[in-house]
Parts: C-alpha cells; sequence; structure tokens
C-alpha cells in the first residue's frame, strides 16, 4: 500500500512538473475544442452595445469557474475579474463585449439569427461582425492557462469585458464607474483586435499611433423654402450642402499638412421631399478621422467655418453644428511594444510578427492610454491563407470588418490569440 501511495504521489509531482513546464501554444492547440464550442456560443448569441447581458453573464460565469474574483455591472454591463496570484504587478487583458446591427449573410451553421431593438426602437439583426466573439474566447482561453499554470507567472491579472465598444462609449462608461478606483491600476493594459485581411497565424504591430481619432459631426444647413419654379424666392439649403461638400475636401488637400493623415468623409445627406419643393432645411452627417490631437482640432475648426461660410454666400441663417461620439486616436506605448515583440517572436515565429502601417478605424481602448496606463492592441490574422488567396485569385478583396460576410477562421486565430496573449502575460509577470 505505502509502494502504490509513492506511485501515485510521484504521478502526481510529475504532472505537476508536466503542467508547470507546459507552454501557451501547446495547451492552446490542446483545448482548441473547448474553445472552438464557445466560440460559437458567441457567435450565435450577439448582443448590441450596452446590452450585452447574456454575453457579460458568461464571461463572467466562466471566470468565475476559474477561482477568479469577479464583478458584474462595472458601467452598466461591464465585467472585471481578478486573478490574484502572490505579489507582482498589475496587468489588465481587455476585450470587448458588444456586436453590430448587421444581419448576418455568412451561411455558417452557427450563424446569428438574433433580432433586436436599436436604441431609436428599430428592428435590427444582429451580428458579431467585428470579430468580438474571437476576442471574448480568447479573453477565456487565456483565463483557463493562467489559472491552471501559476506556477509560470506572479501578480494580479485584471480581466474586462467592456460593453459598448462599438459606439464607442463603454470604456469611458467603466472608467467613470471607477474601474482604475474601485479596482487595482493596472501597470499594463493589453488587447487584440482581428484582421480581415491578415492570414491566420500572424499578428501585427506597431508602437505609437495605431487608430484614429473619431468625431461624429451633425450639420444643420439652413434655408428659405418655396416652390422649385421660383427658385430666387427660396435660399436653397441644398445648393449651400453642395459647396460645402466639395469645400470640405480642400480641408483635408490643402489646409492639412500631407504628412498628417486626415480624412472627412460625408456619410450622409438628407433634405427635400419632392421634385419641385425646395426645402427649408439640408441635413448632413460626417466622420472625421485624425491621428494627432492638433490634426483634429485644426479640421473640427474648419468644418465649422467653411459651413458658416457656405451659409453667409447664401445669406442664409447660420447652421447648426454638434460633434458627438469623440473616440480618441489609440497609441501604443512604444516601451511595451518594445518589451513585449520578442516575446511574439519566440512564440509565434520570427516570419509570424509583422510590423504593420495605422489605420483610420477607431477603438475606444485608447481610453485606458488617457488614463495613465501604458497600452498596446496588436492585430490577430483571423482569415486563413487559403481563403485570402481565393479571393486575390479573383480579383476580388476580402470581407472586411463590419460586413455580414466576413467571418474568421476561428480555429487558427484562437490558437494564436491565445498563445501571444498568455506569453505577453507571461513575459511581463515574471516569477522572481
Amino acid at each position: 500500500m505505502r509502494l502504490f501511495l509513492l506511485l501515485i504521489v510521484s504521478l502526481f509531482a510529475f504532472m505537476s512538473s508536466v503542467m508547470a513546464q507546459e507552454k501557451p501554444a501547446d495547451w492552446s492547440k490542446g483545448k482548441i475544442e473547448e474553445l472552438l464550442a464557445l466560440y460559437q456560443d458567441f457567435h450565435s448569441h450577439p448582443e448590441l452595445s450596452f446590452q450585452e447581458e447574456r454575453t457579460a453573464a458568461k464571461l463572467a460565469e466562466e471566470l468565475k469557474g476559474l477561482g477568479i474574483e469577479v464583478t458584474t455591472g462595472v458601467g452598466r454591463r461591464g465585467v472585471v475579474g481578478l486573478l490574484k496570484n502572490g505579489n507582482g504587478p498589475v496587468v489588465m487583458l481587455r476585450t470587448d463585449l458588444d456586436a453590430l446591427p448587421v444581419v448576418e449573410a455568412t451561411g455558417l451553421p452557427f450563424a446569428s439569427k438574433v433580432k433586436a431593438k436599436d436604441p431609436k426602437g428599430n428592428d435590427v439583426g444582429v451580428m458579431h461582425a467585428c470579430g468580438h466573439d474571437i476576442h471574448i474566447t480568447t479573453q477565456i482561453g487565456v483565463a483557463r492557462y493562467l489559472a491552471s499554470h501559476k506556477d509560470q507567472w506572479r501578480g494580479t491579472v485584471m480581466f474586462v469585458g467592456q460593453p459598448a465598444e462599438e459606439v464607442g462609449g463603454g470604456a469611458e462608461t467603466m472608467l467613470k464607474d471607477g474601474l482604475f478606483t474601485r479596482f487595482p491600476k493596472p501597470k499594463y493594459a493589453l488587447a487584440l483586435h482581428v484582421s480581415s485581411d491578415m492570414p491566420t497565424g500572424k499578428i501585427g504591430f506597431k508602437a505609437g499611433y495605431i487608430l484614429a481619432n473619431v468625431d461624429s459631426v451633425d450639420i444643420n444647413i439652413k434655408g428659405k423654402g418655396g416652390h422649385g419654379a421660383f427658385p430666387h424666392t427660396t435660399i436653397d439649403p441644398i445648393v449651400q450642402a453642395a459647396h460645402l461638400i466639395v469645400d470640405l475636401q480642400s480641408l483635408v488637400s490643402r489646409e492639412n499638412n500631407p504628412f498628417e493623415p486626415a480624412v472627412i468623409t460625408v456619410g450622409s445627406i438628407h433634405g427635400g421631399t419632392k421634385h419641385n419643393i425646395i426645402g427649408d432645411s439640408c441635413r448632413l452627417q460626417l466622420t472625421v478621422r485624425s491621428y494627432s490631437p492638433e490634426t483634429r482640432e485644426r479640421l473640427i475648426d474648419g468644418i465649422k467655418r467653411k459651413a458658416k461660410a457656405a451659409a453667409i454666400s447664401a445669406g442664409a441663417p447660420e447652421p447648426t453644428i454638434e460633434l458627438s461620439d469623440w473616440t480618441p486616436a489609440t497609441k501604443n506605448d512604444a516601451d511595451l511594444v518594445e518589451r513585449v515583440v520578442p516575446t511574439f517572436r519566440r512564440v509565434l515565429g520570427e516570419e509570424n510578427v509583422i510590423p504593420v502601417e495605422p489605420s483610420m478605424g477607431g477603438e475606444d481602448f485608447s481610453q485606458y492610454g488617457l488614463a495613465g496606463v501604458p497600452i498596446f492592441m496588436w492585430r490577430l490574422g483571423a482569415v486563413s491563407p487559403d481563403r485570402l488567396a481565393g479571393w486575390k485569385k479573383e480579383g476580388k478583396t476580402p470581407p472586411s470588418l463590419h460586413s455580414p460576410f466576413f467571418y474568421p477562421d476561428a480555429r487558427e486565430a484562437l490558437i494564436t490569440g491565445v498563445t501571444s496573449m498568455s506569453a505577453a502575460v507571461l513575459d511581463l509577470m515574471p516569477v522572481k
């Protein structure tokens, strides 16, 4: 009997040693079927911004099951989990929870059939068309790995499930609800985001600005309505709008430094009701993209100036101009990037870790950087090389994020996502 017990103890010690030595890549490959099942569940049950009740509850349940201290309802739908493992730094891992008002057209067997009410009360389809389902599953995979491999790291991992990234309000809401005062303020914050045109197995990085300032601007141009046959008795707001739309482009082409990226897009114009009626107003909706605060301020001031100038030129009342939904530019901390990228190269291979160009897309992960925490968001290849090659051969571009046809090749994306993020945590939280 004593010999039997000794054998059992020896076997347990051996297995513990093997577990302690197990690397993130090997672990994620061994657990991929479990992670795929989770991913498909999240994909099939998407929820709109600030409506992420089921998603937040499932994430909280998964974290609690690992012995993680979980708080829910932070910033309305946010989840915060603290995995404590002795003395060491606090490292925050953030995932976004929300989906988009898009009717899925992927044809996947687990495609979303969810319908929901948007903030205006409209019935809309809902889809994880931006890969947040991959992000959530990756975070759960990393949590499972770290909880079962505590010999490999020291400190506190802060798992943040953030609502409402798609409308640019979730990070700010969580911060206002005490994310960095009710809970430990992290030394570093990490996140990843799927890329629709990068092959699976690869990740992309950039120090400094990687995503842009995003501003929404609404301009209500005012005129004087009347009969289309007697234009001289009116002040035509649509003509004003036409002049303004053309003139706005000179803010980028003639007033902006060519080495400072800037985009002004008029995404919507609404005016008039009938062929022969000149209306009283015309409404424009703009998205404005930039990186530096100075360029952002110059563009916004220029939009206001040119809108007022168009009205003065037409002898019209001054337009109303409203700004909303500002998402600040995401600026990766250079020192943090320099520290973590060699780890990525070691675990993924030199050829699979590539520098990338910045994007004019936006992400409110930036808010945590503005709150004083060094941040690093990297891009995760999400589409198989074969699919990318097929589109290229046909002269087509891959479906972009937010497309009803976008879907990731989840198996390889999750393995790379869990491997890269777990390895980054081990690097930042070493056992001393």
